[in-house]
């Protein structure tokens, strides 16, 4: 008999291992083809260490002395922690909470699920633990209800025993519901002590079966480092509103004692039209098979093949809209989205860089919020991990790789190409052409540079200019003529384009900026400011100009007034620039408190083309603008009704003097500023602009 003899039933094991291992190995080339079978078996049985010092793990064999959690009386997440058990890996949790905390005040339930050693025992020596004790065990599912019955929070926070979280993974996953109305469960990333990802959220397949993506890849790869709907989330981290819980009766007894219940949470709350986010800003360590072991054939494994016939048959119907079994983890990934969109630009947009990288940020949050799958590549293969995890939270991949590689693998993949500025789409138009033939190819002005071009060549008297200028008009032009698409920000480089290139299809997709309000009224303010980099030409033109004329002229009336420029300037500008009054603040992440305070935004620009971001931004704050006729040029603006124009430096000083002594100038250019961007400048307008594009 084979439970009498230990040889007969280490072979019977080892028949069902390999029966596991030749499932995996089948449903693997089925989603990941050959190429990618061997990358994934090449990460699973290489060599490493067995903790990945840069994560920080805390010991599990560190002695016992009492310590304490956050309270609060009013706790906005009730983290619900059942365990059994492995004490070790409870105390280790719980002083990774203590360790890090959360800016959001939490409550911690610790439900022990009638542990077979000390743990209730030591768990009521910590403070803000609040323990409760189950007479007999009963499981995941019935621990876990217990324990939201007994939780005050807005949210519950189910976390296994067997996790060490990290800085920011209960705020992260707070922000995924706050920035996504439609958010029902958001679960976090969760990695190997090893250091390698262990999840990046999960798929279900029409069958019912389920796969984890991600596993053993790096875990900073690009590829999960974005906010995305997923089919589910494992329930080692799971965030969910109480009410939400409460309104679905909870985790599904009929999946006691475990598995599966997460999955078929996350199918209730699709039901009631939520989705599912897997928010990656959320790291989380989590010692996978600590608290169920491993073999699927015996143990609390073994309810995997149960309950997955359970959860079969309870969703039948929704199971039918599932990804087929076997189809190709890209599109299984992608399965809600409407098509996939690569964007191209010279580099990773910086919201507080210039008005250029605000606008895209808008632009991938809105193709995101239309159902699109976007991916971002920098031409200069350049992206911080905050500039990644920024570009995640709008739902967007960035990848480090070239352009030409991506396409030769992505590039059937694909509906649409954006490419931004001449200078980029000139490389990469004709790649896009051959390797994603079915993607529409729309370039992205962001504005005319040989226009800017132009304008500097006239105002400097250079003919080297000239004809830089009219090299990029050949080249901006050709490219206009055979993309599908083309993007400009204003309605006088609307006008230009159809005279110059009348067969091209040109569409209108401006700045985009929300309304701010005005903070302030007009009474004790005082100051005024200038937003933009020193590296863009007639940035630093205008700074020279307000630096050698308009500020001390205007000082000779107000002599206090100071003028404070953001933006990025280097250490030779700032020496050059000493001049009385002029503040360099370089880069700063809000501009608020300044406009706020100062009376008023100057943009005295002598050339250059498109629309201004910096008297977008300006009016947004309800800050009165003046600024030269070619700064306010396809703006929509009209001299003294929502902006005031100044050509000279005479005529600056006297606008800031006429603005200082009239508060009823002042309110309404406020008022009227705001109007504009309301009507011309809102993410609703650009909205309409991609529908008319992609759709």
């Amino acid at each position: 008999m084979a439970e009498g003899n230990p040889l007969i039933g280490q072979l019977s094991w080892r028949l069902k291992r390999l029966g596991y291992l030749l499932q995996r190995t089948r449903g693997s080339f089925a989603l990941r083809g050959i190429r990618g079978t061997l990358a994934r078996m090449r990460q699973e049985f290489e060599s490493r260490p067995e903790r990945d010092e840069a994560l920080a793990l805390l010991p599990l064999d560190e002695p016992f002395t009492p310590f304490a959690l956050p309270v609060s009386n009013q706790p906005q997440v009730s983290v619900i922690i059942p365990v059994h058990g492995k004490l070790a890996y409870t105390l280790a949790c719980l002083r990774s909470l203590a360790r890090h905390g959360a800016q959001a005040p939490f409550e911690v339930i610790v439900v022990d699920d009638a542990s077979p050693d000390d743990s209730a025992t030591t768990l009521a020596q910590i403070d803000g633990v609040q323990l409760l004790r189950n007479r007999t065990n009963l499981g995941f599912i019935g621990s876990s209800n217990a324990g939201a019955a007994q939780a005050r929070g807005e949210f519950l926070l189910f976390l296994n025993n067997d996790t060490q979280v990290t800085p920011d993974w209960l705020d992260a996953l707070l922000r995924c519901f706050a920035e996504r109305a439609d958010c029902g469960i958001a679960g976090s990333r969760l990695v190997y002590p090893d250091g390698r990802l262990q999840e990046a959220g999960g798929l279900v397949f029409a069958d019912g079966s389920c796969w984890t993506t991600g596993r053993f890849e790096p875990r900073d790869a690009s590829a999960f480092r974005y906010r995305r709907e997923t089919d589910y989330v494992s329930g080692a981290s799971l965030m969910i509103r109480r009410e939400v819980f409460q309104r679905l009766g909870g985790f599904d007894a009929r999946y006691a004692p475990a598995y599966y219940e997460d999955t078929d949470l996350a199918f209730a709350v699709r039901h009631i039209g939520l989705r599912v986010y897997y928010e990656p800003a959320s790291l989380v360590i989590h010692c996978e098979g600590i608290s169920a072991g491993t073999d699927l054939g015996s143990g609390m494994k073994r309810y995997q093949s149960i309950n997955q016939a359970k959860f079969i048959d309870k969703w039948a119907t929704d199971l039918a809209a599932q990804p087929p079994a076997g189809t190709a983890l890209e599109r299984a990934i992608r399965w809600r989205k409407r098509g996939r969109v690569l964007v191209v630009d010279s580099m990773t947009p910086e919201p507080t860089r210039d008005s250029g990288s605000l606008r895209l940020h808008a632009i991938l949050q809105l193709l995101d919020a239309q159902g699109w799958s976007t991916s971002f590549i920098p031409d200069d293969g350049r992206a911080s991990s905050r500039e990644i995890a920024a570009l995640g939270e709008l739902g967007c991949e960035t990848s480090l790789e070239s352009v030409p590689a991506w396409l030769r693998r992505h590039g059937h993949e694909l509906h649409a190409v954006i490419l931004c500025r001449h200078t980029v789409a000139g490389q990469y138009a004709e790649l896009v052409r051959r390797d994603a033939p079915k993607a529409k190819l729309l370039f992205d002005t962001v504005d005319l540079h040989f226009l800017r071009e132009q304008r500097a060549a006239e105002h400097g008297g250079s003919s080297m200019l000239a004809h830089q200028a009219a090299a990029s008009q050949r080249s901006e032009l050709a490219l206009i003529a055979r993309s599908d698409v083309s993007f400009v920000v204003s309605p006088h480089e609307k006008a230009l384009l159809a005279e110059l290139v009348p067969q091209a299809q040109v569409e209108l997709l401006s700045n985009i900026h929300p309304v701010h309000g005005c903070g302030q009224p007009f009474a004790g303010r005082a100051d005024l400011l200038f937003i933009g980099g020193y590296g863009h030409p007639p940035n630093s033109d205008a700074i020279r100009w307000i630096a050698s004329e308009i500020l001390p002229r205007l000082r000779q009336a107000m002599p206090d007034i100071r003028l404070h420029v953001f933006g990025d300037m280097p250490d030779t500008a700032r020496r050059e620039l000493d001049t009385p009054g002029l503040e360099l603040h370089g880069r700063v992440a809000d501009l608020t408190p300044w406009m706020d305070s100062c009376l008023a935004s100057l943009a005295p620009l002598r050339f250059g083309a498109g629309v201004k971001g910096k008297i977008n931004l300006s009016m947004s704050h309800g800050l009165p603008v003046i600024a030269t006729t070619i700064a306010v040029e396809g703006m929509q603006l009209g001299d003294g009704t929502n902006v005031l124009v100044a050509d000279d430096a005479a005529a600056f000083a006297d606008a800031v003097q006429r603005l200082a002594h009239d508060e009823a100038l002042w309110r309404q250019l406020s008022e009227q500023g705001l109007d504009n961007v309301r009507q011309h400048f809102s993410a609703d307008a650009a909205d309409a602009a991609l529908h008319r594009v992609l759709d």
